[in-house]
């Protein structure tokens, strides 16, 4: 476990093969995603090295419900009074109501997946308490706007902050190789593909990805360029889901 701070409010937690992101106010502590289940020590781990608790947390985010972000959200709802947020389209999926549907895989994806997603663990049913929807405006970072990014799964979601030209994408994009790219697995690629060029038409100075390095200086730039030249197209190796 490694925590790393990107911005005086903006850490970055690797957990393993995953990671998460913390926002730290005075008033309030909101972590987006979760890692895969187990990573619960991983998060407390990193709350104590910046002078927090577990009880500190205020809110979960989850940009979707895959078992490598929302893997540990029902170790973390355990911990004290933490509002857990996702998208109303994945929060049956979330809460155990519903089986999530697989991604449209290539061949290629299928036999990626097959390997970085080795071992990976169910992620346990887990309370939704505030379903949210395109638009709506979190109360932390001056304002969180969440922003609809269907086509990785129907309620992927990423999140925007303009007053501290952040934004976190969950996976509709990726960061591999040194490039910005469409992230891969996803239910419906042609969708997460326009998803990612909405993306691309929003100020952001940097952009964390739920896999690969954050893009730092000039995100927005980098996002507009990739999203003009996007053409579906998938790399050979991609290390997550």
């Amino acid at each position: 476990m490694s925590i790393v701070q990107l911005r005086p409010h903006l850490y970055r937690l690797t957990l393993g093969r995953y990671q998460a992101y913390l926002w730290r106010e005075d008033d309030s502590v909101t972590l987006i995603d979760t890692g895969e289940a187990g990573s619960g020590p991983g998060i407390v781990d990193a709350l104590q090295q910046i002078g927090l608790s577990r009880t500190d947390l205020d809110r979960l985010v989850l940009t979707h419900f895959h078992d490598d972000h929302a893997g540990s959200a029902a170790e973390v709802a355990s911990w004290g009074t933490a509002q857990i947020v996702a998208h109303a389209a994945d929060a049956p999926v979330i809460r155990g109501q519903a089986v999530g549907p697989p991604p449209n895989f290539t061949e290629a994806e299928r036999e990626l997946h097959a390997r970085v997603a080795a071992g990976l663990q169910p992620a346990p049913p887990v309370r939704v308490d505030h379903e949210v929807r395109d638009g709506e405006v979190l109360d932390f970072g001056g304002g969180a706007h969440v922003i609809s990014t269907p086509g990785h799964t129907d309620g992927s979601i990423a999140l925007h902050l303009p007053e501290h030209r952040v934004l976190i994408t969950g996976d509709i994009a990726a960061e591999h190789g040194g490039e910005v790219i469409l992230g891969v697995f996803n239910l419906d690629p042609a969708q997460a593909a326009a998803s990612f060029r909405r993306l691309a038409d929003l100020d952001a100075d940097i952009a964390c990805f739920g896999h690969g390095d954050p893009v730092i200086g000039g995100a927005g730039a980098g996002l507009l360029q990739v999203a003009e030249a996007l053409n579906g197209e998938q790399p050979e190796e991609f290390p997550g889901d």
